[in-house]
């Protein structure tokens, strides 16, 4: 066994031969390494594909033999200073080993199809590799330095693949945006770290818990200064994690192609934060304020990134917000130090979110021929809506995703979930309840993405195909039979909206097409476009629906890891086996048990609410002729008059606040920004007009000075100098 583990260190390595012979081959042999691009997709999935195969074997020997292993080398040695580099293999690196590799080989998949007709294919599977390796890194880091330096290699591979579409001005923004809110959380975790090593004089993990706890035990550190240092390490999670209040990085950052959204901010980079956290956590539980502060960052986040999803427009942006939420529960668990519930919410969190985002940009390559190759359309649920009849697989997909989010048997978050309120009630009542309601608002805002996208009718603005508009493609014969009148009223095929009218492209005497039709016109030219398209949404090809489908056992089974099976001596509870060494580094009994009674009222209580979240979309959402416009289907229950007049001022306050990210980037912008630049404005006046200013003045000075006595006094003429001269000396000394 410990041979096996000798070998740990090759798995941060296996994706980084990817990486440098795409790099060589693009500066040696361009044109040859460009003409074979499509084979580079084989080496990343098979490379990371053997870093699985370690980290199974590795875990299931965490399981059978409980074990934590650690090897040093020695790279920096001095009599007051030595600096070591190894890894660190334990359960926490285990979890995070399988996460990464497991996700990764599916989004690897899933790429190869997605972006093979973009001209950066090769250096997208560059940039992923490269992160890959970062991310492997990271986790089995043994030390706060080695974690520090791997911590910027995923930052900087998270800004190259953020800002992947350069040329595009907002992509551009996008990723400057998330490079600099995470350089201010990356220099607070390097002050943190610097701080502890000032305290307990180790950057080892093992060294700097058992020396800190000591401390901190007699009395020997100074309780202020070391929360102080706790703190800053806890702000360089709350950037990575995009935790409240550096969260704004996060739905900008779904500018970057769909893959890297379903790896980077929703299974791998955004958990980096948790994984520090529960790292540290035997640190942070020795300063009850820091816990304290955790619970307290974790509640205020997961509400607020789940009001924030509640009108947003955007497919990406919607799951991101839904990220930013479910790290907030992840947070909320690790302040109340629920290790186990925190990261049994990590795993079945970030299956269910790479399939969801693995299916969001399905729709999108489904729907980017009808609205053109633009992501504000592509990605824009307005013009979506009906995708049920045209890609059922993608939906059947993207609905169990939806469902394992909201918190519904026997689906992988609803587990981790509950077991998260559970503990939140023991913890604080107020906590629990916010964390209910937010559950509830969780399951409204799912659904309300997954049934503006697949339910109703297609929303498509047709306006770009205006030029065939009269020709004999669009006959009534061919369309075949005419909708009824009563669907008619409603908005199927709408190119504006406002409050009082739609307006058709077509007459309001739309028309459906025949089964064979559909087969028939599939694809078809026109001139406008000038290449194939395809008329309606189409299901994408099978090395895109893999993955996904792979992602459907993890999300229906995965959770079932952490459930007891069984009483006493058979009690078959994997999660728990899996978790007890951390457990006993936190002092903590690792036996862990499931009083079914209190389980199934818990469980009851936590559906119940996720239920009536559903029943409110489908109220706002659920009509089959319903669109943007029907947004305030709420009124149609409530007689005109001044209680109409409240819910609707009620519904636009909410939809603002929503809609508008809470007003915060706008806070960010007028407050932050602009103070910095007028602060920047005037230190730059002191600096010209004061500092500049007074230096420059007594050069002027001197040389005016000098050219009043040049004229005044001799003209310039040594004699006269001296005449002067010796006139003064005359006169002083007779004096």
């Amino acid at each position: 066994m410990e041979h096996t583990y000798q070998y740990a260190w090759i798995i941060p390595f296996l994706p980084l031969p990817v990486t440098m012979s795409i790099g060589l081959g693009l500066l040696l042999v361009p044109t040859a390494t460009k003409n074979i691009r499509r084979m580079w997709a084989f080496p990343s999935v098979l490379l990371l594909s053997i870093a699985m195969l370690f980290s199974v074997n590795l875990s299931f020997q965490q399981i059978n033999g409980s074990l934590i292993y650690q090897y040093l080398w020695s790279w920096t040695i001095n009599n007051d200073f030595s600096l070591e580099f190894g890894y660190f293999i334990d359960p926490l690196t285990s979890i995070m080993l399988i996460l990464i590799t497991t996700v990764g080989i599916m989004v690897l998949i899933y790429s190869d199809n997605y972006m093979s007709h973009d001209q950066g294919y090769l250096r997208f599977f560059a940039y992923m590799s490269f992160f890959n390796a970062s991310m492997l890194g990271l986790v089995t880091s043994s030390n706060l330095i080695q974690i520090y330096i791997f911590w910027e290699l995923v930052g900087m591979c998270s800004y190259f693949l953020i800002g992947f579409w350069f040329t595009r001005p907002i992509a551009a923004s996008a990723c400057q945006k998330a490079f600099v809110t995470n350089r201010v959380g990356d220099f607070c975790l390097l002050l943190g770290i610097l701080g502890f090593y000032w305290i307990t004089g180790s950057f080892e993990f093992r060294d700097l818990f058992e020396t800190f706890n000591k401390l901190i035990h007699n009395n020997e550190v100074h309780f202020l200064f070391a929360t102080l240092c706790a703190f800053l390490l806890f702000l360089g999670a709350v950037a990575k994690s995009a935790q409240f209040p550096l969260h704004i990085w996060l739905p900008d950052a779904m500018e970057g192609p769909t893959p890297i959204s379903a790896l980077i901010h929703a299974a791998t980079m955004v958990a980096a934060g948790i994984f520090l956290v529960a790292r540290l956590l035997p640190l942070f539980t020795s300063i009850p304020y820091i816990m304290n502060l955790i619970s307290l960052i974790g509640v205020i986040t997961l509400l607020l990134g789940a009001t924030l999803a509640l009108a947003q427009r955007d497919i990406k942006r919607s799951l991101a917000y839904s990220t930013m939420s479910q790290l907030g529960y992840m947070m909320l668990a690790l302040g109340l130090g629920s290790y186990r519930a925190a990261l049994f919410h990590l795993i079945t969190h970030a299956y269910s979110k790479a399939l969801l985002f693995l299916g969001s940009g399905s729709i999108i390559h489904s729907m980017e021929p009808l609205v053109g190759y633009s992501p504000e359309k592509s990605q824009n649920m307005v013009f979506m809506g009906g995708l049920t009849r045209y890609v059922p697989i993608t939906r059947t997909a993207f609905l169990l995703g939806t469902l394992s989010l909201c918190g519904i048997p026997p689906l992988a978050c609803f587990w981790s979930k509950d077991e998260i309120l559970s503990e939140s009630w023991l913890y604080s009542p107020i906590f629990a309840v916010i964390a209910c309601f937010t559950a509830g608002l969780t399951a409204f805002y799912m659904f309300r993405v997954y049934l503006l996208t697949f339910e109703g009718y297609l929303h498509v603005n047709f306006q770009n195909y205006s030029v065939a508009q009269n020709n004999s493609l669009y006959s009534i014969s061919l369309w075949g039979k005419e909708v009824p009148k009563a669907i008619n009223k409603n908005l199927l095929f709408s190119t504006t909206m406002n409050n009082n009218e739609s307006v058709y492209f077509f007459s309001k005497n739309t028309y459906q097409f025949d089964g064979n039709v559909k087969n028939q016109m599939r694809y078809f030219t026109t001139r406008f476009l000038k290449k194939y398209t395809s008329m309606y949404p189409h299901e994408s090809d099978n090395t895109m629906l893999f993955p996904l489908l792979i992602l459907v056992v993890f999300t229906l089974f995965v959770g079932f890891i952490g459930i007891a099976f069984g009483q006493g001596e058979t009690d078959f509870d994997l999660l728990s086996k899996w978790l007890a060494p951390s457990k006993n580094l936190l002092h903590q009994n690792s036996d862990y048990s499931i009083d079914w009674y209190k389980f199934l009222t818990n469980a009851s209580f936590s559906v119940s609410i996720a239920f009536f979240g559903i029943f409110v979309a489908f109220i706002f959402y659920g009509s089959a002729y319903s669109s943007f416009k029907n947004l305030y289907l709420i009124n149609s229950f409530v007689k005109i008059g001044p209680k109409r007049a409240f819910l609707d001022q009620i519904v636009n306050v909410i939809y603002n606040w929503s809609y508008n990210r809470g007003y915060i980037d706008f806070f960010y912008t007028r407050v932050v920004i602009r103070s910095i630049r007028i602060l920047a404005k005037l230190t730059n006046f002191f600096d010209r007009c004061i500092v500049d200013g007074i230096t420059n003045s007594v050069g002027v000075i001197s040389f005016f000075a000098g050219e009043v006595i040049k004229y005044l006094v001799g003209g310039g003429r040594i004699s006269s100098y001296l005449f002067l001269y010796l006139s003064f000396v005359l006169i002083f000394l007779l004096n």
